[in-house]
C-alpha cells in the first residue's frame, strides 16, 4: 500500500511538473528598496546633468491580458495619470484620468458603458476616441460640445497596449509593428518580468551600445560564487548600428547590382544591436549557444530575436518611466511550445542577467560628457541617435521636481 501510495505520488508530482514547464508561466518581480532607504538612497545621490526625462514615443502601460473587456485602470506614468479602459466590444482606449467637469479620477470608480467611459462622481460619459462627452445625465439642454476629456493616441500590439507621448502634443509618425508568430498565437507565452529601475530612462537602452560591460557584468556565472572559475558566460561578435544605416548599406549594394534601393527615411527611430552568448565550461565546452539580434524601437521599446539550437524565441522589453528618475522595465517570452523547457530556462537566466544591470543603474550618475576609449565609439553613436526622441518642450528633472514640491 505504501509503495503504491508513493508511486502515484510521485506520477502526480512529475505530471504537473511536466505541465508547469510546458504550459506554466514565469512571473519575476524585482523593485527598488521601499520606504526609508529608497528615500536616503534618493537624497545622497548625484544625479548629473540629465537629458530631459520624458522622451516622445510610444511607451507600454500595461499587458493586454491586465484590461479586461468592460475594465477601467489608473496608470501613472510619463508624468501624467491616464485612465486605460476596454470597451465592452474589446477595443482599448486610453484618456486623462481627470473629468473635466470636477477632477473626479475615471481610473478609479469609474464604469465602462458600450465604448464611453462613465465619471464615478456625477455619471458624465466620455467618447475614448475623440474625448467627446456623450451623456450627462441632469443636463437639460444637452451637451455642450466644449466639454471634453483628454484622449490619448493608444495602440494594442504584441500583448501590449502603448500610448503616444509627445510633449509637443504631435501626432505619432512611426508604430510599433505585430511581431507575426505573436498575433496569430504560434509562439507561446512563457511568462514576463518587472523591474523597478531608479536611474534615467536613457541609461538602460544605452547598454545595448556598451559592449565593454558584458564581460564585466554579465560574465560570472548566475550559479553559485564557488562555480565562478569552472562557469562563464562568454559574449562576443557585438555590434550596434541604426536601422538607417543598416538599409543604406544594403541599398548601395542593391544599386551596384542595379536593383532599387530600399527606402530608409521611415526607419530613423530603429537601431539595432547583435551578439553572441556561449556558456564555457572550465574554459573548454562550450554551450547554450544564442545569437541574439535586438531591434531597439523607438525610447523605450525593444524586440529581441534569439536564435538558440533548440529553436527560435523572442523577448519583448518595454521601459517606461513612471516618475522623473524611475523606469518601469518588463520583459515578455514567448516561444514555440515544444521549446518551452529551454525558453523558461532562457528566461530566467536573462532575470539574473538583468538584476546585475539594476543594482548598477540604481545607484549611478548620469555622465553626460564621459571620458570614454576609442573602444566605446558605439556609446556616443547612440546618443547622437537616441537625442531624436527629445524636444526643446521635453520635460526636464527640475521642472518635474518642482511640480512635485507642493
Amino acid at each position: 500500500m505504501y509503495a503504491e501510495i508513493c508511486a502515484t505520488t510521485g506520477l502526480a508530482t512529475f505530471l504537473i511538473l511536466l505541465y508547469w514547464i510546458f504550459f506554466g508561466k514565469i512571473v519575476w518581480k524585482s523593485n527598488v528598496p521601499l520606504g526609508s532607504k529608497r528615500s536616503i538612497m534618493r537624497k545622497h545621490r548625484s544625479v548629473g546633468n540629465i537629458p530631459p526625462i520624458y522622451p516622445n514615443g510610444w511607451f507600454a502601460l500595461a499587458q493586454s491580458s491586465e484590461i479586461k473587456n468592460g475594465q477601467v485602470k489608473q496608470i501613472v506614468a510619463l508624468g501624467e495619470n491616464f485612465a486605460v479602459y476596454r470597451t465592452e466590444n474589446g477595443i482599448v482606449r486610453i484618456v486623462d484620468a481627470y473629468c473635466p467637469h470636477l477632477g473626479a479620477n475615471m481610473g478609479i470608480g469609474g464604469k465602462v458603458r458600450g465604448e464611453d467611459l462613465e465619471c464615478p462622481f456625477h455619471s458624465w460619459r466620455f467618447c475614448g476616441a475623440t474625448g467627446k462627452c456623450t451623456y450627462i445625465p441632469y443636463a437639460k439642454k444637452g451637451v455642450p460640445d466644449v466639454i471634453k476629456a483628454t484622449p490619448y493616441e493608444c495602440l494594442e500590439v504584441n500583448d501590449l497596449i502603448f500610448v503616444w507621448y509627445h510633449s509637443n502634443k504631435e501626432p505619432p509618425t512611426w508604430w510599433p509593428e505585430p511581431i507575426p508568430q505573436i498575433s496569430n498565437r504560434t509562439w507561446t507565452y512563457q511568462g514576463y518580468n518587472e523591474f523597478f529601475v531608479n536611474c534615467h530612462i536613457q541609461d538602460i537602452p544605452e547598454n545595448g551600445a556598451d559592449w565593454a560591460h558584458l564581460t564585466a557584468v554579465h560574465g560570472p556565472s548566475i550559479l553559485d560564487s564557488y562555480l565562478s572559475e569552472a562557469v562563464k558566460h562568454s559574449w562576443t561578435d557585438a555590434s550596434w548600428t541604426t536601422r538607417s544605416e543598416e538599409l543604406a548599406a544594403d541599398s548601395g549594394n542593391k544599386s551596384a547590382c542595379c536593383i532599387p534601393p530600399t527606402p530608409v527615411i521611415s526607419h530613423k527611430h530603429i537601431a539595432t544591436s547583435c551578439l553572441k552568448h556561449n556558456l564555457i565550461l572550465f574554459n573548454k565546452y562550450h554551450m547554450m549557444e544564442i545569437n541574439v539580434k535586438a531591434n531597439q524601437i523607438g525610447p523605450g521599446y525593444v524586440e529581441l530575436q534569439l536564435q538558440t539550437k533548440f529553436g527560435p524565441m523572442c523577448i519583448v522589453q518595454t521601459v517606461t518611466p513612471v516618475g522623473p528618475l524611475q523606469q518601469r522595465v518588463t520583459h515578455l517570452m514567448f516561444s514555440p511550445l515544444l521549446t518551452s523547457p529551454y525558453a523558461k530556462l532562457v528566461m530566467l537566466g536573462e532575470c539574473i542577467m538583468f538584476q546585475r544591470d539594476v543594482d548598477v543603474w540604481n545607484h549611478k550618475k548620469y555622465m553626460d560628457k564621459p571620458m570614454l576609449v576609442s573602444e566605446d565609439k558605439n556609446i556616443k553613436h547612440f546618443r547622437r541617435w537616441y537625442k531624436q526622441f527629445y524636444s526643446i518642450s521635453s520635460p526636464t528633472y527640475e521642472s518635474a521636481k518642482d511640480s512635485l514640491e507642493w
